[in-house]
């Protein structure tokens, strides 16, 4: 039992009321409820916080981030796999490079406002480090791997499909997913004729407009789109569109 893995081994007593409190909170917004809360804390638990509590035996987050790392690298490859079964390996790879690479973490971690729960040192707190990119990314990652010791792949995989998915489908890495052009090439290729979109529909007040899309080939419509704004809905349509093309090919093989 000598290797018997540290993580979580922290008693809660050990930590301040007002800190256990704030994780409550914390799991509440996120409707989230961990069996061992200390692999939650321990989750936010940055190295300088445990140099300045030598004596509580605080266990820092950088092993659950390297496992984390792993974890959400095996979630989103899952995703996008069975998501978009026309995209090659380079291009899978590509977009995958493109969610998990530091700066969409950080935009994952401050919508969740996950900085506010960061246990910091109080050196690393004044010179900024509840702010800092890498921080908020590395807390990311290590808030992975607690839910995935805590729960498993299972919950990981529902807490993604809330706070990063979505984002994928509607667009917000399109940068890399260039469906319009791809989709173009694949008309080009098979000589199958012209595309044309067009915006069908716009909802919402102007500052929270919604636009619909659809692409069409030789005035046959292909597929639909729904976006913040015209381009990403005609990303979206040509998305689809690819989808609907892929399965009309595996049916007639």
């Amino acid at each position: 039992m000598t290797n018997k893995r540290k993580e979580g081994q922290v008693k809660n007593g050990s930590y301040p009321e007002q800190v256990k409190q704030q994780f409550e909170e914390l799991q509440e917004q996120l409707n989230i409820t961990f069996k061992n809360k200390n692999l939650l804390y321990q989750a936010f638990t940055h190295s300088s916080y445990v140099n300045e509590h030598r004596k509580k035996h605080f266990a820092d987050n950088e092993r659950l981030e390297f496992l984390g790392d792993a974890v959400l690298e095996l979630s989103i490859s899952k995703f996008l796999f069975d998501r978009y079964p026309h995209m090659s390996e380079g291009e899978l790879t590509k977009l995958r490079a493109a969610i998990v690479c530091e700066p969409s973490l950080v935009i994952f971690a401050n919508e969740l406002n996950f900085g506010k729960y960061v246990l910091l040192g109080k050196g690393e707190e004044l010179t900024g480090g509840r702010e800092r990119p890498a921080l908020l990314a590395d807390v990311f990652e290590s808030f992975i791997g607690a839910l995935y010791l805590d729960q498993g792949l299972g919950s990981v995989f529902q807490f993604l499909e809330r706070v990063v998915f979505p984002k994928v489908e509607v667009g917000a890495f399109s940068h890399v997913m260039d469906f319009k052009s791809q989709l173009q090439e694949l008309v080009q290729q098979s000589n199958t004729g012209v595309l044309h979109y067009e915006i069908i529909d716009e909802r919402g007040p102007a500052h929270n407009r919604t636009f619909v899309s659809r692409v069409l080939l030789n005035d046959q419509e292909l597929g639909i789109g729904r976006g913040k704004s015209k381009k990403e809905a005609e990303q979206q349509a040509a998305q689809n569109a690819m989808i609907a093309l892929n399965q009309s090919l595996h049916k007639e093989e």
